[in-house]
This record gives structure tokens, sequence and C-alpha cells, in this order.
């Protein structure tokens, strides 16, 4: 081959490459801008919408607000929740789904990122507004991000070990799935707090999947081996709670426990507070309610936010019930 047909077919290759980029990009921007595409704004909106794993508390009571929430608007229509079962190859097969079916706007809650990004951003690509709710994506190609601060969390759970722990103490940390933002994000901060307190050490730490059955498995292999244990944070409440039970079981009850979500559900955290069964939760909000506004406002042709960081609360003995009394959305919701 000369070199001038080598030159000719590099030239090509990179030609082809930014005409797909621009494509890409084109297509990012068109949904934007043009929010509900060409529907009218009495017309119907059909809703696609990929959840990591209905298995987990959190996200069984996001699906039921969600729900909720669609119907305070009648040009919204919600299709059946897709449950992608922590499955990765199953999350990006439901969302190409979607976007044969050409929904009008697609809500995803990735499991990973990474391998969710090329199908959201194909979904991008075919002019569907993309709403992503919790966990992010690898790239900036969606129309809202709508998520609770998560280093803002791990911090004031830090922040709470050193008023649990003023002389120090041994820590141990149930981290959710590994590569996850919210989790990584739930640690730095974490770290961050106690990291001024030489006193207090992390003798401890594994993924527990954000999985209540992890919690007990992984606690009782830490007692099982003689770790000596103060404290416990979880990444989120049924990790910390099923934590609490192997403790228990163990007849370990001077043990702490902290967790995340703040779920108002008879067996969520916020309970597990009430009852002394853990001495903090956050509040972890779903954004239920505002991802169903937001996709009613792309429906409108309205501007959305690129990103809305949802606030939480520190949930304590002493408010635990206010706060379940203000989330607590029994006979609203199934």
């Amino acid at each position: 081959m000369s070199s001038s047909t080598r030159t000719l077919r590099r030239a090509l290759t990179a030609a082809t490459a930014v005409f797909a980029a621009t494509a890409l990009a084109a297509g990012c921007a068109s949904k934007t801008e043009e929010g509900g595409g060409e529907k009218g704004a009495g017309d119907e909106f059909v809703i696609g919408y990929s959840q990591a794993n209905n298995a987990e508390p959190y996200r069984a009571q996001l699906n039921k607000q969600l729900e909720h929430y669609v119907k305070d608007y009648p040009n919204l229509k919600l299709l059946p929740i897709a449950d992608a079962q922590q499955d990765n190859a199953q999350q990006v097969s439901q969302i190409q789904q979607f976007v044969q079916q050409k929904v009008d706007i697609l809500i995803v809650s990735p499991n990973e990122p990474a391998p969710v990004t090329p199908a959201v951003e194909q979904a991008c690509a075919a002019g569907i507004p993309v709403i992503i709710l919790d966990r992010t994506v690898d790239t900036d190609c969606y129309t809202s991000f709508i998520g609770g601060d998560n280093f803002e969390i791990g911090k004031k759970a830090g922040e709470a070990v050193v008023k649990e722990l003023p002389d120090g103490g041994n820590v141990a940390e149930l981290r959710g799935l590994l590569s996850t933002e919210p989790q990584k994000q739930r640690h730095d901060g974490f770290m961050e707090a106690i990291g001024e307190n030489p006193g207090i050490k992390v003798v401890e730490e594994r993924e527990g999947k954000w999985l209540q059955p992890e919690g007990t498995k992984i606690m009782q292999q830490w007692l099982a081996r003689g770790t000596d244990i103060d404290l416990v944070y979880a990444h989120n409440d049924p990790m910390a709670i099923g934590a609490q039970q192997a403790a228990k079981a163990a007849g370990k009850d001077e043990i702490k426990f902290i967790g995340i979500d703040g779920l108002a559900i008879p067996d969520g955290g916020i309970r597990a507070v009430q009852q002394e069964r853990m001495a903090y939760t956050y509040l972890y909000p779903t954004g239920a309610e505002e991802a169903a506004k937001t996709a009613a406002d792309i429906a409108a042709g309205e501007k959305v936010e690129k990103k809305q960081t949802l606030g939480t609360v520190e949930i304590t003995e002493a408010n635990a019930e206010d706060v379940y009394a203000r989330y607590d959305m029994s006979g609203k919701v199934d």
C-alpha cells in the first residue's frame, strides 16, 4: 500500500470520527434546547424508566413515589418500570429497548456508570431527553441529573462518629457498590470528617453492595474473627440494619450503627433510630417528585436545570418522629 493511500485512509477515518462526535453532540443539544420535541403541550408523553435494582428498599420506595407523582401530570404516561436487578447488561438492553420504542422521555437510575453510558448516549443521539437519577454516568449528554449530596452526607456521618466516640474507637465501614459514585463520595466525605481524629481507626471495610443480607453476613464474619468494633458506618440503612441484627445475635449490643436513606417506612432507618437500633441515619431523598416535575417541564418545552442537588436531614432519636411524619407517604403509595 502506498504512503499516499495510507494517508488518505487515515484522513477518512478521522473525518468519520469527527462526524460521529458532532452528530452525538448535536443530539445532546437538541434534547436540551427543544425539550419535548415535536409534540404539543397537550399531547401524551411516554416515559420509560430503567431502575438499577427494585430489591433495595430505597429503590422500591422511589418507584412507588414516582408512580404517585407522575399522576399529578395528566399528559405523562409512565410505562412499567424496568428492573435491571443489578445487572449492567440487562440495564443496557432495557435502555436500548426504550430507545427502539421511541419513548418521549427516558429516566435511568444507573447500576454502574461506565457500562450504561453508551446506551444513554444512544438515547441522546436519538433525540430522547434523559433524566439521570441518583447515580451519575460518564457523559454529560443528558437533560438533567437529580441526586443527593453524597459527600456532604458522608461528612455529616463522620462528624457524628466523632461525637459518638470522643475518646476514639474502632470503626467498621460497610460500603456500597464500589464502582458507583455515591459510594465513593460517602466514603470520601466520611474520611475527611474523621481524618483529624487519630484516635478513630477504620479497622474493617467491605463492599456490601447496598444489600441487607450482605450487611448481616459481613458483620458475622468480622465478629467471628474477633475484630473489636465500637461503631459501624454503613452506606445505607439496609446494610446497617443487617449488621445490627448480626451484632445483636452475637450479644454485641454495645456496638453503635449509622446508616443512610432515612425512609419513612415501617422497616426503614427512621424507625430503627426510634427503636434505638441505630444511632443516626441521614435522609437521602428519592428524587421522585423532582423527576416527575422535570419530565413535565420537558414535555412543556421548558428549560430544566442540568444538575439538581437535593438536601439531607440528620435523623436522631430526638427528631425521628417529626421527620417520619413529614416524609410518610403511607396512604399515598401502596
